[in-house]
């Protein structure tokens, strides 16, 4: 099994830019497509987006396609959300998790294995 673990989250500026990092350990992140998904206070967790173990073909949601972008790197065991643009709306703890299906895991219920998250805040 895989263990997750993010980093890289802070508080930003509307309009700024921000990497975080989600670095697996236990198993590579090859066999696994990786996700990301983000909660606000008082809000259901919600799918970002995800990178597929095939082809590293990409998925976004509506509310980040052409600000945010996420990518991989399985030498390092480590994913990426890199977040440009950003929003007072983006405030959220962003989580990164793992999934054994291949496409369209969009669902908290496709991932198996979650990280503990780190908070983005994005002042106005």
């Amino acid at each position: 099994q895989v263990q997750l673990a993010e980093s890289g989250g802070g508080l930003v500026q509307t309009g700024s830019s921000l990497s975080v990092s989600c670095a697996a350990s236990g198993r590579s992140i090859s066999t696994y497509t990786m996700g990301w998904f983000r909660q606000a206070p008082g809000k259901e967790r919600e799918f970002v987006g995800y990178n597929s173990k095939i082809g590293g073909i990409t998925k976004l949601s509506d509310s980040v396609k052409g600000r945010f972008t996420i990518s991989r790197d399985n030498a390092k065991n480590t994913v990426y959300l890199q977040m440009n643009a950003l929003k007072p709306e983006d405030t959220a703890g962003y989580y990164c998790a793992a999934s054994n299906i291949v496409l369209n895991a969009v669902r908290r219920e496709d991932y198996a294995y979650w990280g503990q998250g780190t908070q983005v805040t994005v002042s106005s």
